[in-house]
């Protein structure tokens, strides 16, 4: 994965920190190849949401084939996927879909392109031999790798190439950042996309069957629908368990959880209003006015100006 790019349209934010949907767009794609033999990153070690193995081109800063070429010293693989660490909906099927072709193939890579027929060469798939075969014929040419481009790499391969514009959708500017976190917001991705970022946040490995749980949900609290409150109560009781702790277990899950929330909605936050706070404690109130537990929802005013609050999704 190559990650130490400049981020020059960015304004040179770190941009495999910046986040979507609460986790940074290098965690989103780390969780997309999760089931790589060894996962290498080419960037200055920072805290990531599993364990990688860190390369560095040489000089920092030389271009993604000086990249390409620090992160292949790092794995004798015959198949190696190259991704850049800024594609927020890159997915495990699709990393699967890449290697399946590349295996069925008699081609050196397959890349995908995106909507408007573009190559996108860092989300692809490679046969290690042609990329370290041309890698050394660009060395030999021009003495170093060094600010060269990648399709001078790219090329000289023989290459199956699939259509996937939201796959190969990849954030360079502040309004695809924007973009992308419009998209998780719309109501056939939330869910999804909540569910995962709570379980990376707290270190739970869980398929959940959301629509089982989401029928129950809306039979206990008659009706009420608030989904994200019932699977991040489940998931945060999940993660006490796990940890086989007590009380104190669960006020910690609850905590990791509040502040992911936190950050969920700061990113919808339009400037024109300080971003909730996080609440004091993991109990829920009951007293009148605005109700901020960690499994009760907001406070609403009945018709005689008295605050009650809603009924609660995880409530019989």
């Amino acid at each position: 994965m190559l990650a130490g790019g400049a981020a020059r349209r960015l304004g040179g934010a770190d941009k495999p920190g910046v986040r979507v949907g609460g986790r940074a767009l290098l965690d989103r794609v780390l969780a997309a190849c999760s089931g790589a033999a060894v996962t290498v990153v080419v960037a200055e070690p920072r805290p990531t949401a599993r364990a990688v193995e860190w390369a560095r081109e040489d000089p920092p800063g030389a271009g993604p084939l000086a990249a390409l070429d620090a992160g292949l010293r790092h794995t004798a693989a015959a198949y190696v996927v190259v991704l850049s660490a800024d594609l927020p909906f890159l997915d495990e099927g699709t990393v699967q879909q890449l290697l399946t072709a590349l295996q069925e193939a008699d081609t050196e890579g397959v890349l995908l392109t995106d909507s408007g027929g573009r190559d996108q060469p860092l989300v692809a798939a490679y046969r290690s031999a042609a990329l370290r075969r041309e890698l050394a014929a660009l060395r030999a040419e021009h003495g170093e790798l060094t600010g060269l481009p990648l399709r001078r790499l790219t090329g000289a391969l023989e290459l199956t190439r699939i259509t996937d514009p939201v796959a190969s959708f990849d954030c360079d500017t502040w309004d695809d950042i924007a973009a992308a976190r419009a998209r998780i917001r719309e109501h056939g991705h939330v869910l999804d996309e909540w569910i995962t970022a709570v379980k990376d946040e707290l270190g739970i490995d869980l398929d959940v069957d959301t629509g089982i749980l989401l029928d129950l949900a809306r039979d206990a609290a008659h009706g009420v629908a608030r989904p994200a409150a019932p699977l991040t109560t489940f998931l945060v009781g999940y993660a006490a368990a796990q940890a086989e702790g007590g009380p104190e277990a669960v006020a910690e899950a609850a905590r990791k959880a509040t502040a992911l929330a936190l950050r969920w909605a700061a990113e919808a936050d339009d400037g024109t209003a300080p971003p909730p706070t996080a609440p004091s404690g993991t109990g829920s109130g009951t007293g009148a006015g605005t109700e901020t537990g960690t499994g009760s929802g907001p406070g609403t005013n009945s018709g005689t100006g008295t605050a009650a609050p809603e009924p609660r999704p995880d409530a019989g």
